[in-house]
């Protein structure tokens, strides 16, 4: 098995490669867009990228090669996820282990991607209750501190990284990986993705590069939804592209979610719609409705995906309000952003939703709900 051909993106691919072959690749990068883009995927390509010992050749004519070979040892294990220098870390459940070695960490690791490879690299998001924990910042730094074991260099994908838990008496894992971020060991590329940027530790954001990755055209996504495996996944054959364009927006990654993502996304949208209620009796009431509603017949997994899909619609307001030149609102979408961000974390501890979720309203709606 391995991974499918990267779709779109080509005009990013192309200045990534030019700055890799020019020696000006940053050392640290963030990628974000919209979740689904496939940020992981272009993260996981780029790695190949930078391993791959043929593609600056200039052969055949090709003056700016920006594809990686596909066919030298280091193409063929990394389109495998089986480099031993191509490290891919993503959010996990918490190991039952409190105190999870680095080795943990990884064999935890290998056996989702093995998953992940079995379907063909179609994956679905990561759950709510996910997160990268102390144990994998640890895994990380420890790996990133050993010489490549194939490669000359080393590569590391960091997936959801507004997921990165602190965690009160973990101040030297933390610090570890800030320098890390901050001071990369003499090739070693950290390539971390986000699809809520706004999420991230101040610390981090000032030690990374950003790059926007914007969704896909109607022309890739054709491409992508003509792939044999991704028909075989959604159950297609050639029926009409236009409701998977409609349901996609350009992400791809949005078609593989399950029955779970979409209730997710409508109880996101019951919570925004309560906290952008006036305050009136009846938007308290709406209000108190909402969070009585909440968690009745749901996991706690269900619950932290809910709030996941609410810090989208708020990402999202800010770039209509941006759009609009509406700056102030984006402003108190981005508070809105940080103080859910507060509540999320909360979530991990023994708090009841329906009083989270009533606090958590009327904290939005004193920023949201105003004129």
């Amino acid at each position: 098995m391995s991974l499918r051909p990267l779709f779109g993106h080509e005009a990013l691919r192309r200045r990534l490669a030019a700055a890799h072959r020019a020696g000006r690749l940053p050392s640290s990068l963030l990628l974000t867009g919209p979740r689904g883009v496939g940020k992981q995927r272009l993260a996981l390509w780029l790695g190949q990228r930078l391993l791959c010992t043929e593609a600056d050749r200039w052969d055949a004519g090709v003056a700016e090669p920006i594809e990686p070979c596909g066919t030298c040892p280091h193409c063929r294990y990394a389109l495998r996820l089986q480099h031993p220098d191509l490290h891919w870390y993503f959010p996990r459940p918490r190991l039952k282990d409190g105190d999870a070695s680095a080795d943990d960490v990884r064999a935890d690791l290998a056996d989702v991607i093995a998953e992940r490879m079995e379907a063909q690299g179609l994956w679905a998001a990561s759950s709510g209750l996910d997160a990268l924990y102390v144990a994998t910042s640890r895994a990380i730094v420890q790996t990133a501190s050993k010489r490549p074991a194939m490669a000359s260099r080393a590569v590391f994908v960091i997936g959801d990284a507004e997921r990165m838990v602190s965690q009160e008496g973990a101040d030297q894992a933390a610090n570890a990986f800030l320098k890390l971020l901050e001071e990369p060991p003499e090739g070693t590329t950290l390539i971390l993705t986000s699809s809520e940027p706004g999420a991230l530790l101040p610390t981090i954001r000032s030690r990374v590069v950003t790059l926007r990755i914007a969704p896909l055209s109607p022309h890739d996504m054709h491409a992508f939804l003509r792939d044999e495996a991704v028909q075989a996944r959604l159950g297609r054959g050639t029926a009409d592209d236009s409701a998977m364009l409609a349901q996609a927006g350009g992400c791809p990654g949005r078609l593989f979610e399950d029955a779970a993502g979409a209730d997710a996304r409508d109880a996101a949208r019951q919570l925004l719609d309560a906290a952008l209620a006036p305050r009136s009796p009846d938007g308290d009431a709406q209000r108190a409705l909402v969070a009585a509603a909440t968690g009745v017949s749901k996991a706690r997994g269900a619950y932290a995906d809910a709030l996941d899909a609410l810090s989208g619609l708020l990402h999202e307001r800010i770039r209509d309000a941006i759009d609009a030149q509406l700056e102030r609102h984006a402003r108190r979408c981005a508070i809105a952003i940080a103080r859910l961000e507060a509540y999320k974390l909360r979530t991990q501890q023994n708090v009841t939703p329906q009083l989270l979720t009533a606090a958590l309203l009327d904290d939005l709606a004193d920023l949201l709900a105003r004129p």
